[in-house]
C-alpha cells in the first residue's frame, strides 16, 4: 500500500519537487512495473519544451507544406517528431546521468564551445525577443484591429516577464499546460473540421519527396520543434526536480509523450493545408501573417465563429514560446554566467528567480522593444540567422561528442542506432544551416 501511495505521489507531482525517492519508486523507475498505470500523468517538462518550441512560425510551416504538397510531406512531419525526442532524451539524459547542465558539458569541450554559446545568447535573446512579441501580437491585431501592434507586442512582453520573474516553475508548467490545451482544442479542431481523408493520410506515411519539395522536407524534419530550447529541457528537469539517474524512465516517459503530442499540433496543421488549402487552390502568406490568413479562410468555409476561435490558439502558440524562453533560456544565461566566473553550484544567483535569471529576463524584454520600433536592423538579422542557422548542428555534434565519451557513465552512453540517429540529424541540419546562413547573408551579399 505505502508503494502504490509513493508512485502516485510522484505521478501526481506531490514529491516530484521534493530532493528524496521513494526507494518503492526507484525500483518501479528502473524495472518498471506500476509505474507504467500512470504514465500520462508524470507528463511535465517535457511538454514546456515540446510547446516552447512550436511557435507561430512552425504551425505555418507546415501549412504552407501542406497547401503545396497534400499530405506528400506528412512523413516529414512524422520524422521531425522522432528527431525530437531523440535530441531532447540525449540532453535529459546527460543531465541526470551526471547531475551537470548541459552548459557545464560545453564547457568541458574547449573555449571554442563557451565563446559560441556566450555570443549566441546575448544576440539571438535580442533579437528573439522582438520576434516573439510581434508574433503573440498578431493574432490580437487581428482580434481587435483598433490598437496598434507595437502595443500588443509588449504588453506580451511584460506579461510573460511578469509570470516567470519569481521562477516558479510549477505555476510556469500550470499555464504551459493550460494554453497547450487551448491550443489542442483549437488546432486539432480545426483539422477534425475538415474531415480529413485517411487514405491519403496513409499515404503520406510513405517517403517520397516531390519536385521543389527538398528544402520543404528538411525543414519539416528538422525544424518545427524548437532550437535553443531542446537543450533548456535539463534544466526544466531539475526544476521539477528530477535530477538523478533514477528519473530516467520518467524523463524518457515525459519526452516521448510530450513530444507525440506536439506531432499531434505538426500533423493537424499539415490536415489543415491539406484539405482546405490544397485542395482549394488556396495560397496564404509567409510567415505568421499565413496564420492570420488562414484564420479568414476557416471562418468563410465553417462560420464566423472560427476566426476568433483558431486565432486564440495561433496566440496561446505563440505566447507559450515567449513564456519557455522567457524562463528556460534565462536559466540557461543564469549558468553560463556563474559557470563562466566559477560560482558555487548553491550560489543564489545561479538559480531561477535569481539576479543573473533575472538580468536575461530583462533583456529579452527591453531592449527588443526598441527594434519594435527600428523594424530590426539589418545587421543584427544578419547575425541573428548566422548563428541561428549553427545552433542545431552544433546541439547535435555536441551531444554525439558528450554522450560517448568518458564523461557520461557507461551504462547511460549513446547505443549504437543512437548514433547513427545523431548522424544523420547532424547532417541534415548541417544542411538546413548552410540554406538559412545563405538566406541571411543575402541582403548583405546583394543577393
Amino acid at each position: 500500500m505505502s508503494q502504490d501511495r509513493n508512485i502516485r505521489a510522484v505521478a501526481s507531482g506531490d514529491m516530484a519537487d521534493k530532493d528524496v525517492t521513494p526507494p518503492a519508486l526507484d525500483r518501479d523507475l528502473d524495472h518498471g512495473s506500476d509505474v507504467e498505470r500512470p504514465r500520462w500523468r508524470l507528463v511535465g517538462p517535457g511538454l514546456v519544451v515540446a510547446a516552447t518550441g512550436i511557435g507561430a512560425g512552425d504551425l505555418v510551416a507546415t501549412l504552407v507544406a501542406g497547401s503545396k504538397f497534400g499530405y506528400t510531406l506528412l512523413w516529414a512531419a512524422v520524422l521531425g517528431v522522432i528527431i525530437k525526442i531523440v535530441l531532447v532524451e540525449g540532453a535529459g539524459r546527460w543531465s541526470l546521468a551526471t547531475n551537470r547542465t548541459i552548459f557545464d558539458g560545453w564547457k568541458s569541450l574547449g573555449a571554442w564551445a563557451s565563446v559560441y554559446f556566450g555570443v549566441y545568447i546575448v544576440v539571438w535573446g535580442f533579437s528573439y525577443g522582438a520576434a516573439a512579441m510581434s508574433s503573440s501580437a498578431l493574432p490580437l491585431v487581428a482580434l481587435f484591429p483598433q490598437v496598434d501592434l507595437i502595443w500588443f507586442a509588449i504588453g506580451m512582453g511584460l506579461i510573460g516577464a511578469a509570470i516567470v520573474w519569481l521562477g516558479k516553475y510549477k505555476m510556469f508548467e500550470v499555464v504551459i499546460a493550460v494554453l497547450v490545451g487551448v491550443m489542442f482544442v483549437t488546432i486539432v479542431g480545426s483539422a477534425v473540421l475538415t474531415v480529413p481523408n485517411l487514405g491519403q493520410i496513409l499515404g503520406g506515411l510513405v517517403p517520397r519527396i516531390p519536385e521543389g519539395s527538398i528544402l520543404y522536407t528538411l525543414s519539416l524534419a528538422g525544424g518545427v520543434g524548437g532550437t535553443i530550447t531542446l537543450a533548456a529541457y535539463g534544466y526544466w528537469l531539475k526544476e521539477k526536480g528530477w535530477y538523478a539517474p533514477r528519473w530516467m524512465k520518467v524523463m524518457r516517459i515525459d519526452n516521448a509523450m510530450a513530444y507525440v503530442i506536439s506531432g499531434v499540433f505538426v500533423i493537424s496543421m499539415l490536415i489543415v493545408g491539406a484539405e482546405l488549402l490544397y485542395s482549394s487552390g488556396i495560397t496564404v502568406a509567409d510567415g505568421e501573417g499565413g496564420l492570420v490568413d488562414l484564420s479568414d479562410v476557416l471562418a468563410e468555409r465553417y462560420g464566423t465563429f472560427m476566426a476568433p476561435l483558431f486565432l486564440v490558439g495561433f496566440w496561446a502558440s505563440s505566447f507559450s514560446s515567449v513564456l519557455g524562453v522567457w524562463n528556460g533560456v534565462s536559466l540557461m544565461f543564469a549558468d553560463f554566467v556563474a559557470t563562466v566566473r566559477g560560482l558555487a553550484e548553491d550560489d543564489p544567483r545561479r538559480k531561477a528567480g535569481g539576479s543573473y535569471y533575472r538580468a536575461y529576463i530583462l533583456w529579452l524584454t527591453f531592449p527588443p522593444m526598441l527594434l519594435l520600433l527600428l523594424d530590426k536592423p539589418i545587421a543584427l538579422v544578419v547575425a541573428y540567422g548566422a548563428l541561428g542557422s549553427l545552433f542545431m548542428p552544433f546541439l547535435a555534434i555536441t551531444l554525439l561528442i558528450l554522450m560517448n565519451s568518458s564523461r557520461v557513465p557507461e551504462r547511460w552512453r549513446n547505443r549504437p542506432l543512437t548514433n547513427v540517429i545523431l548522424g544523420l540529424v547532424t547532417l541534415m541540419f548541417v544542411v538546413l544551416g548552410v540554406q538559412q546562413l545563405v538566406e541571411a547573408l543575402a541582403p548583405v551579399l546583394g543577393g
